[in-house]
C-alpha cells in the first residue's frame, strides 16, 4: 500500500540559488531556531499524529510484504526472522539519521524544507573537497529514487501478470472448497509476459491522470481491498500451520543475498519520511510516529515471513498469494490485491514523473508541454513493462530492485550524510565508526545481492529458453 505522499513534497526551496522566504530569516547554527526546530506550518495545520502514522504504514506495506516468506526460506526459519528484526532496527535508525541531518541543514541554511537530494547536496558542501561535486550528490539520489520507483512499477507488472494468470488458468476448476490447495482442471493460457502486454494500455491510461486528487477515491478503495486481502492471507496462514515443523533454521549462504535484496526492498520507505515529517502539525512528534509505525511494520514483516514460510514450506513462491488455495474466496483475494497494486502503480509512478517531467517541459515551448508530459509517461510505462517482460520472475525482480537501489537509499546514504553533515561539529569517533559500518553493510549487500540476483535471472532465463525449445521440438 504505497503512500500518496510525494517524495519531493514540501515548499519549493530546492536549489542553492533560491533564497528563503522573507519571513524565514537565516539563523545561525547555534540559535534557538536549530534547537527548537519546526517546519513551516508546524503547530497550525497539517497531518495529525494518527494520519501521519497511517501514511507511514501505507508507504511501507506493499508487494514486499508478500515476498518475505520466500525471503525467510532463503535465510532460514531462525536466521530469517532475526535478520528481519536487525534490518528493521537499522532501517529505522537510518530514517532517523536522515531526519536529524535535514533538521540541522535546514536550520543552518534557513530553509523550511529540504528533500533527500537537497540534504545530500548541501551536506557535501560542508566538505571542502566534495563541495564542487555537491550537485552530483543530488543527481545521484534522484537517480536512485527513480530506479527504486520504476523498479516498484516493474514488480507490479510481474505481480499482476502472475496472479491474474493463475486465476484465469484455474477458473474452470475453481471450487468453493478452501480446505485443499488443488484444483480439478488447469487450462494452460498465455505466457505471463503476454499478460503484461495486455495490462500495458490500461496502465498507460491510469498514469494519464496527472492530478493525484482524482486518484484519491480509487486509492482509498485500493487500500481497503489490500487490507481485507491481508486479513484473509493471515487467517489462512495461521489456521493451516502444519505440525511438526521440520524446516531448516539457517538457509544456504549463497541464498542470503537474495534474502537481503527482498528484505531491504520491503523496508525501503525512507523516501516518504521527509514529506511526512514536513506535513505534521507537530513535527517534534515525528520520531514517536517513526518508531511506532516502523515497529508495527517490522512486526508485520516478521510475522508474515515466518508464518508464510511455515505454512507452505519449500513450496513457497515469489508472492504468497500464488500459494493460496484455488477456491473462489482466495481467488477473489488475489484479484482484490491485484486491483490495489494496479492503483498503487500510479502513485509510485507519480514520484518519477515529478522528478523527470518538469525539467523536460522547461526545455520546450508551452504549446508542446502537454505532449512532452504524456510522451514521457508513455515511455516510462513502456520501459517498466519491457524490463518486466525481460525479467518475468517476481522474486528475482524484487531482490534485484532491493539490492540495487533500496540498499543505497536506506542503508548507504544516510550514515554517510551524517558524517559529512556533522564531521566538523564534534562528532564522536564511535558514531563515525558505526556510520561507516552500516554503509559498508549496505555496500556489501548491494554488490552481493545484485550479483546473485543477476546470476539467478540468467540461470532461470536459460532454463526457460531450453524448456520452450524442447516443447517446440
Amino acid at each position: 500500500m504505497a503512500s500518496d505522499i510525494n517524495y519531493q513534497d514540501g515548499p519549493g526551496f530546492s536549489r542553492r540559488d533560491e533564497s528563503p522566504a522573507e519571513d524565514e530569516p537565516i539563523r545561525s547554527p547555534g540559535s534557538a531556531r536549530q534547537t527548537d526546530y519546526e517546519r513551516i506550518g508546524g503547530g497550525r495545520t497539517g497531518s495529525s499524529f494518527f494520519q501521519t502514522l497511517i501514511h507511514l504504514l501505507k508507504g511501507n506495506i506493499g508487494t514486499g510484504l508478500l515476498g518475505l516468506p520466500l525471503a525467510v526460506k532463503n535465510a532460514g526459519l531462525l536466521v530469517g526472522p532475526l535478520s528481519l528484526l536487525a534490518m528493521g532496527i537499522v532501517a529505522v535508525h537510518c530514517m532517523n539519521l536522515l531526519v536529524k541531518c535535514v533538521h540541522h541543514l535546514s536550520a543552518k541554511l534557513g530553509k523550511p524544507f529540504l528533500s533527500y537530494g537537497d540534504a545530500v547536496e548541501y551536506g557535501m558542501e560542508n566538505v571542502s573537497w566534495l563541495s564542487r561535486y555537491s550537485l552530483w550528490g543530488r543527481h545521484v539520489v534522484n537517480l536512485f529514487l527513480n530506479i527504486t520507483q520504476l523498479g516498484f512499477c516493474c514488480v507490479y507488472f510481474v505481480f499482476l501478470s502472475d496472479n491474474v494468470k493463475q486465476v484465469v488458468e484455474t477458473a474452470n476448476g475453481t471450487s468453493v472448497n478452501c480446505h485443499t490447495n488443488e484444483t480439478g482442471v488447469i487450462v494452460p493460457s498465455y505466457d505471463s509476459r503476454l499478460y503484461m502486454l495486455f495490462f500495458l494500455p490500461f496502465i498507460i491510461v491510469l498514469v494519464f491522470i496527472r492530478n493525484l486528487k482524482y486518484l484519491a477515491p480509487l486509492s482509498f478503495f485500493a487500500n481497503i481491498t489490500m487490507c481485507v486481502s491481508l486479513v484473509f492471507i493471515y487467517y489462512y496462514c495461521l489456521t493451516n500451520i502444519p505440525y511438526p515443523i521440520n524446516l531448516p533454521l539457517a538457509g544456504r549462504g549463497v541464498d542470503y543475498p537474495l534474502f537481503f535484496g527482498t528484505a531491504i526492498f520491503a523496508f525501503e520507505g525512507i523516501g516518504v519520511v521527509l514529506p511526512l515529517e514536513n506535513k505534521m502539525q507537530n513535527p517534534k512528534d515525528f520520531t514517536k510516529v517513526l518508531y511506532l509505525g516502523m515497529g508495527i511494520v517490522t512486526a508485520f514483516y516478521i510475522s508474515m515471513g515466518t508464518i508464510g514460510y511455515i505454512g507452505f514450506g519449500e513450496h513457497i513462491r515469489g508472492s504468497i498469494t500464488l500459494n493460496l488455495p484455488l477456491c473462489w474466496l482466495y481467488q477473489s483475494v488475489k484479484l482484490l490485491y491485484s486491483f490495489g497494486i494496479y492503483i498503487t502503480y500510479a502513485l509510485q509512478f507519480y514520484v518519477s514523473a515529478e522528478i523527470l517531467i518538469p525539467p523536460a517541459q522547461a526545455r520546450c515551448s508551452p504549446r508542446w508541454a502537454l505532449m512532452v508530459d504524456l510522451s514521457i509517461r508513455v515511455a516510462l510505462v513502456g520501459l517498466t513493462c519491457a524490463l518486466a517482460v525481460l525479467i518475468p520472475e517476481l522474486d528475482l525482480v524484487i531482490s534485484l530492485v532491493g539490492s540495487v537501489s533500496s540498499s543505497a537509499l536506506a542503508l548507504i546514504f544516510p550514515p554517510l550524510l551524517q558524517i559529512i553533515t556533522f564531521h566538523n561539529e564534534g562528532m564522536k569517533r564511535w558514531v563515525m565508526v558505526k556510520d561507516v559500518a552500516i554503509s559498508l553493510i549496505g555496500l556489501v549487500g548491494f554488490v552481493a545481492g545484485t550479483y546473485i540476483s543477476i546470476q539467478e535471472i540468467i540461470t532461470r532465463n536459460s532454463a526457460r529458453h531450453n524448456s520452450t525449445h524442447i516443447q517446440l521440438l
